[in-house]
């Protein structure tokens, strides 16, 4: 039953990250559009310098989760790496439990009244040209976050199987990219 939930959670997750790059792919281009423009053609767009940020944010905020399938998130690994799996996944459940999920729940409820004001008040950027709708770019926030503890559930979940025996080692990006 694990198993099959793991499975099916690891495929919604590369899903996002599968959007993730292909938002990659339109940041670069976004980026070399906007160059172009103002060095060869001497005009430049707010807009175009907006989307770019907001579009290198939601890559951020959604590439936390994609990272945490792939255990390529930032921790003290000269300790870490020392350990046998199973006092990993134990160390992995302590810390997803403890720390990543009252941060993520912390975060959304924090965030939720600085959406809806955003919202409700029909900001729109300061700058002459900018975007409008900003609220959509700040809806990412607690929505990124949401998603981020659907993947530390996946990740419990993995952590739970080592535990139990039916897997040896986390997942990672280099092993599934050679599938």
């Amino acid at each position: 039953m694990l198993l099959k939930l793991e499975k099916l959670t690891d495929k919604i997750i590369d899903g996002v990250g599968y959007l993730t790059a292909i938002l990659m792919l339109w940041l670069i281009i976004n980026v070399a559009w906007d160059v172009m423009m103002r060095y060869v053609f001497h005009n430049s767009s707010i807009a175009m310098q907006e989307l770019e940020w907001h579009t290198f944010s939601v890559i951020i905020l959604y590439g936390t989760g994609y990272s945490l399938r792939y255990n390529a998130h930032v921790r003290v690994d000269f300790l870490y790496d020392r350990l046998k799996p199973t006092k990993q996944a134990w160390i992995n459940i302590f810390g997803t439990i403890f720390f990543l999920l009252p941060l993520a729940l912390l975060i959304i409820y924090g965030s939720w009244d600085f959406v809806m004001d955003s919202y409700t008040t029909n900001e729109i950027s300061e700058d002459p040209g900018g975007l409008t709708h900003r609220w959509i770019i700040k809806a990412q926030i607690p929505l990124a976050f949401i998603f981020l503890i659907f993947c530390a559930f996946n990740f419990l979940i993995h952590n739970i199987n080592i535990i139990r025996g039916v897997k040896e080692t986390l997942p990672k990006i280099e092993e599934e990219v050679m599938e």
